[in-house]
């Protein structure tokens, strides 16, 4: 997709962080811009505008801003998305694999109902771990994963294939070459 140039501008680029030879892709500015923010939540919500959406699930912590706003204007739930020991409520949990190591995310057992229409949401999509644990986990609940939505894409580390490789297409507003 062709985005407005201002909008991608409004992405903060922080050479070697977290650690040396990174460009990590900071959306805080583009949540500061009343503007961008607005722009980059309306073309996440376009493709399924007037189409039911149960729920919106958004992976902690950017997921969780950029899911809220979606599920708002879709008139859907919201499922948070959490990282291990979050939530006091039971919970199915999956270990889903980092660029540094191994990680585990729960959710709560009944934020989701078999059947449901669910779209997973988060602010960028690298190497793909995150959401693909995301995605199975929401699927092993009997969720239907309608798409996954990124702001950013970092295309070269393969991210959004492994998510198409689940049978869920994917939605980014936006890449950058590197990582």
């Amino acid at each position: 997709m062709d985005i407005d140039s201002d909008l991608k501008n409004a992405i903060r680029t922080i050479t070697d962080y977290p650690k040396p030879g990174i460009m990590f892709r900071d959306i805080t500015t583009l949540l500061g811009s009343a503007h961008a923010f607005r722009r980059a939540v309306d073309l996440l919500v376009q493709p399924w505008a007037g189409q039911k959406i149960d729920k919106v699930a958004g992976v902690e912590a950017r997921g969780f801003i950029l899911g809220g706003a979606v599920a708002h204007q879709l008139s859907a739930g919201f499922v948070p998305i959490r990282k291990k020991g979050k939530l006091p409520h039971a919970k199915v949990s999956i270990a889903y694999s980092l660029e540094y190591g191994v990680d585990e995310m729960e959710m709560h057992s009944d934020a989701v109902a078999p059947g449901e229409r669910v779209i997973l949401i988060d602010d960028l999509i690298a190497t793909g771990g995150t959401a693909e644990g995301a995605v199975k986990m929401l699927q092993s609940m009997g969720a239907n994963v309608v798409a996954a939505c990124f702001v950013i894409d970092l295309p070269t580390l393969g991210g959004a294939q492994k998510i198409e490789a689940l049978g869920v297409p994917v939605r980014t507003l936006m890449s950058f070459d590197g990582h």
